[in-house]
């Protein structure tokens, strides 16, 4: 683009602390945002702006952090692509965008997301995909503690996170839908691919492991089997794009053996609440 094209779409903002925000229309859909400095409300106003007002491509550069980054955003022809790290609840309540965030994102990535696509291609932070309704969340690096907790399948929506390094404590936690698949790329020898307590509560979904999985990191209430055909064609069909949008081989994504983890009840804590209502009675 020329420098009157650039020109005319350029923009200051004045905003609070006296700081300016760059918005370049760089062609007719297409916005270029400078974040760097701009408060997470401001920018956030920004983006809505200029979706309101038609542009379907955003690019968002020196982002530091800031927070709520495509919150409540609707339409599936919105790209948001970020440059710098995300800050907490990247994506909540977002219901059809794709975001790709080029670094790493912090706390509760996919918060309540109901349709869209997130790819992380650095590591996440804790609570990563926190009650995930649908839509697909890529982390490639690493994410913290009790990621994926109460994901659920919703108004047949299937969520699917895919992590392809490790996970903390209480990876899926409370899960009673969707799909979660870990894959430990390039851990260290003798480093677990999760931490302990693996789908502690888990009521519903699956959860894929790439490798072995110690029993004893592994909730009471889970299962823990070999893969049947229709597992292998879920994942084939979530680790091919997965493989394409971060340019892996999927041969050596799939290399080793994965394994299930599934709920052994759909009502793990029923008999407590059943013992409790026969005392209340008497019973």
């Amino acid at each position: 683009m020329d420098a009157k094209g650039r020109r005319a779409g350029y923009r200051d903002a004045e905003r609070r602390g006296m700081t300016l925000m760059k918005v370049i229309k760089l062609e007719e859909n297409a916005v270029d945002i400078d974040a760097a400095s701009v408060h997470y409300r401001d920018l956030n106003e920004e983006i809505n702006r200029v979706v309101n007002e038609g542009a379907k491509h955003i690019i968002i550069r020196n982002v530091n952090g800031q927070r709520f980054i495509g919150a409540g955003l609707q339409g599936d022809d919105i790209r948001i692509d970020i440059h710098g790290v995300a800050g907490n609840d990247l994506a909540v309540f977002m219901d059809g965008p794709t975001i790709e965030v080029f670094d790493n994102a912090q706390d509760g990535v996919g918060n309540t997301m109901n349709a869209g696509k997130v790819y992380i291609h650095g590591h996440a932070g804790d609570v990563c995909g926190y009650g995930m309704r649908g839509g697909r969340l890529f982390v490639l690096g690493d994410v913290g503690y009790r990621v994926g907790i109460h994901m659920k399948a919703y108004m047949g929506k299937t969520p699917v996170l895919v992590v392809g390094g490790t996970a903390g404590h209480f990876l899926g936690e409370y899960m009673a839908g969707g799909i979660i698949v870990l894959l430990g790329i390039e851990k260290r020898a003798g480093q677990p691919i999760a931490g302990d307590y693996l789908g502690t509560g888990m009521h519903g979904g699956t959860i894929f492991v790439r490798g072995e999985v110690d029993s004893r990191r592994v909730g009471k209430e889970v299962g823990i089997e070999k893969l049947d055909e229709d597992d292998n064609l879920a994942l084939k069909r979530e680790l091919s794009e997965f493989s394409r949008v971060f340019h892996l081989s999927y041969d050596e994504v799939m290399s080793e053996p994965f394994v299930k983890l599934f709920p052994k009840t759909h009502r793990p804590y029923g008999p407590m609440y059943n013992s409790r209502w026969s005392w209340q009675r008497g019973g």
